[in-house]
């Protein structure tokens, strides 16, 4: 499966030949092999998975088959209202609709005929839960656990998680395991599932160089892999592409280089980009991401934009009416051992709980905490035109700290001397004192955190309306009984902060597809054999940021038309979801 290119072949030809190895293209060679074709993947560094294996994986695809074992009522339709009214012209309405057709389809036969399997979580809102045709739970799934075993040593060829994700130096963990992990002394169910997953991690440590047990976005890359080894699909790490060849139908295949060789990769059906987009390109950072530009990102590193590059030397072009032209969510930074920098996105897990806040520099409140990582992003972007709000701060205490830790600082965590000692952490014995650590206003962040004491007795806050939507609430901490679950008092000494800052976690503009993925030329026009997805293309959602898993869903989906449409057999943008009348 596995090869270099010194042993691909003298004047090789694939059916399909895919740029990159993440979610995209590895759904993209999938659909083509399980249909009995040939298939090379290229992919830049060392490892598979891209961002994807970084990630939750978790996967935004409107009336899939597993909708209706959390929520009943929805609708192709209904989700067109709720993207029509978060997106807009944006982007075209064409490819939205062609998405949330196909989107069921895409994940059904990965169901069916592949080792990748996918599960509901009971409760998982759109991110803009007050958008007229959104749903609270049935459109973002998430990776069933992926038994690395079967991988054989290829298990090693995935991207780690973020270190810093994990537990014991490398255990993986979703959602559903933390819940286990935080109630195991409350219930026999969950020290059962705890046991056994640190059990079971315990006996991989002994034996292998990770844990096989595999969750989120590793999941997901490893059951695509082992269905294309099923398959007979070829893959070549360490492997880049510079030129793309062309014929009288258009794109023929690729030169690929692997240190001094190179050679002329031919494609009878087409070449798929699926390399991640742009987002380390020293230009196009400069020239498309918001100022001051971030200095950091979480996403993998393969993502040069040297296939967007290459592809529009044959006349493709960017999306140009995006909201955003990155995916955003705040991060913290921290030295590791090894001399590398820690980039730990915060998502959800501390700014919308109960006992926090966040400020700018001056000590004031700026955005509503509990909004989605996009939006709170934007909103640093927005407030740094007026007074210095990058970095930002999230504030917390004692108990805050306790009961659900702060960025890399996992809750429970007892001795917290390392994280102060590195400057990653502050601490204080007073809010006043904490002003000064940070350089803020003690004035005003003594009355910023008054005020949400005050917030937390009445459960309103005038100021931002947080713990107003649903998705607000479901990301607080319903548990304790508190008049709002995403609001909490802020008086237990010591007093807690960690500075943040805008990070892209993925190009939200690229190339313009149609509604089968083909990369779009002069007078949008396809250029012949050509296609993108994932972040290689222009998102569909415009650079705004409805929901969970709105890059991975319509990365798979649009794999997906890419693929039948090379194979000769594209799906129509009418068709139905299983079950729905067309």
């Amino acid at each position: 499966m596995f090869t270099t290119l010194k042993n691909v072949p003298e004047q090789p030809e694939y059916d399909l030949v895919v740029v990159g190895s993440g979610a995209a293209g590895l759904s993209a060679a999938v659909f083509a092999a399980i249909e009995g074709r040939s298939v090379l993947v290229i992919e830049r560094t060392d490892h598979v998975g891209g961002t994807s294996a970084l990630s939750a994986a978790t996967t935004w695809v409107p009336n899939s088959l597993h909708a209706e074992k959390v929520a009943t009522g929805d609708s192709i339709e209904q989700a067109a209202r709720f993207l029509d009214g978060v997106v807009g012209n944006r982007t075209s309405s064409r490819l939205r609709d062609a998405f949330l057709r196909a989107g069921p389809e895409a994940i059904a036969t990965l169901e069916s005929r592949t080792d990748v399997h996918f599960r509901p979580y009971p409760t998982h809102p759109d991110y803009e839960s007050d958008v007229e045709g959104s749903t609270l739970r049935g459109r973002a799934l998430e990776p069933v656990a992926f038994d690395g075993r079967q991988l054989g040593a290829d298990i090693d060829r995935i991207r780690p998680p973020i270190p810093e994700f994990t537990l014991f130096g490398g255990m993986m963990i979703d959602r559903t395991d933390i819940g286990h992990l935080l109630n195991l002394r409350k219930s026999w169910a969950s020290f059962r599932h705890a046991a056994g997953i640190i059990g079971r991690y315990g006996v991989d440590r002994l034996r292998k160089r990770r844990g096989t047990r595999l969750v989120m976005g590793n999941a997901l890359i490893g059951g695509l892999l082992l269905t294309l080894k099923k398959h007979g699909g070829t893959v070549v790490t360490a492997c880049s592409v510079d030129e793309l060849l062309t014929g009288p139908e258009g794109v023929i295949g690729v030169n690929a280089v692997q240190g001094d060789l190179r050679r002329e990769i031919r494609a009878r059906l087409g070449v798929v980009l699926a390399a991640g987009g742009y987002n380390p390109h020293p230009q196009r950072r400069a020239e498309m991401l918001n100022e001051p530009v971030p200095s950091f990102s979480p996403a993998a590193p393969g993502h040069t934009g040297a296939m967007q590059d290459l592809a529009h030397k044959l006349g493709a072009r960017f999306g140009e009416s995006n909201l955003d032209n990155a995916y955003w969510a705040p991060v913290s930074t921290r030295k590791r051992s090894d001399g590398t920098t820690a980039v730990f996105p915060h998502f959800v897990l501390d700014r919308s709980k109960p006992g926090t806040v966040c400020v700018d520099q001056g000590g004031r409140r700026f955005v509503n905490e509990s909004t989605s990582y996009h939006l709170f992003s934007r909103a640093m972007f927005e407030a740094n035109r007026s007074r210095p709000t990058i970095p930002c701060w999230i504030v917390t205490d004692a108990d805050g700290l306790r009961r659900y830790g702060l960025g890399m600082v996992r809750m429970g965590t007892k001795n917290l001397q390392p994280f102060l000692a590195d400057g990653y952490l502050v601490e204080a014995s007073s809010i006043v004192e904490l002003a000064g650590k940070i350089g803020a206003d003690p004035a005003a962040l003594s009355e910023t955190i008054a005020h949400m004491n005050d917030y937390a007795r009445t459960g309103v806050d005038p100021e931002f309306g947080r713990g107003t939507t649903d998705y607000h609430r479901v990301n607080g901490d319903a548990s304790r009984g508190l008049p709002n679950p995403t609001l909490g008092p802020i008086a237990t000494a010591p007093f807690y902060a960690v500075k943040l800052t805008p990070g892209d976690i993925g190009a939200a503009t690229g190339l313009v597809i149609d509604e089968d993925a083909q990369v779009l030329g002069e007078g949008d026009r396809p250029i012949g054999r050509l296609y993108a997805c994932g972040n290689e293309a222009n998102s569909i959602m415009g650079g705004t940021y409805p929901g969970p898993g709105i890059t991975i869903g319509p990365a798979i989906t649009f794999a997906f038309r890419a693929v039948r449409h090379a194979l000769g057999s594209p799906v129509s943008s009418r068709a139905s979801a299983p079950g729905q009348a067309a």
